[in-house]
């Protein structure tokens, strides 16, 4: 039988431009302090940490969470792209559901370098190569950065099998905008319309 699971507590950070932020451990520090503190418990009381990241070093979760205290507990390091912060609340929430622990921690942090995202490990087969070469016949474009690319081809494929319409997507974006321009702790938080996007500039 499944334990019952509950998040008792969060807490967030600033979204902010890479190169005007504090150091990931600082960052990561303030998000564990606000959780620990929305759910009135300790460090002490935590059991196991899933600290969620993608550029850094290995074992930068340890660095992190030893700004908050060096209690022992086993810090597992999530890496997974885009997927690496809901991966690490899979994995707590697992550890709950199981019974393994009781109180447990899933944190995300990110500290990027400024400009387009590029492969850190060029001396060896890229996990994309597959992906690469589909956004290729999907999108072209060579020149483009990356994320653009991937973005594009994954929404181009959507509209060949579902019909998704350029329409629809522009009013996914004006709502994550309205979200945002609500959400002090967001990055851009300029509120456009469908239409706003729909007339914005094609990127080429």
């Amino acid at each position: 039988m499944m334990n019952e699971v509950y998040v008792a507590g969060v807490g967030m950070t600033a979204f902010r431009k890479p190169g005007n932020h504090p150091s990931y451990e600082l960052m990561a520090a303030d998000a564990v302090c606000q959780a620990l503190a929305d759910a009135s418990i300790a460090y002490e009381d935590v059991q196991e940490a899933y600290a969620g990241y993608v550029y850094g070093d290995s074992t930068a979760g340890q660095r992190a969470l030893y700004e908050i205290g060096l209690s022992g507990i086993p810090i597992i390091n999530v890496n997974n792209n885009c997927s690496t912060g809901s991966t690490a609340l899979y994995l707590a929430r697992k550890a709950i559901a199981s019974g393994s622990a009781d109180c447990v921690l899933a944190l995300g942090f990110e500290h990027m370098s400024p400009g387009a995202l590029v492969s850190q490990w060029t001396d060896r087969p890229s996990p994309f190569d597959r992906f690469d070469a589909i956004t290729n016949e999907l999108v072209g474009a060579k020149h483009l950065p990356l994320a653009i690319r991937y973005f594009a081809g994954a929404g181009a494929e959507h509209m060949r099998r579902h019909g998704t319409s350029l329409a629809t997507f522009a009013k996914v974006r004006a709502k994550a905008s309205r979200h945002a321009a609500n959400n002090p702790l967001a990055l851009f938080r300029k509120e456009v319309t469908a239409q706003d996007v729909l007339d914005s500039p094609v990127i080429q």
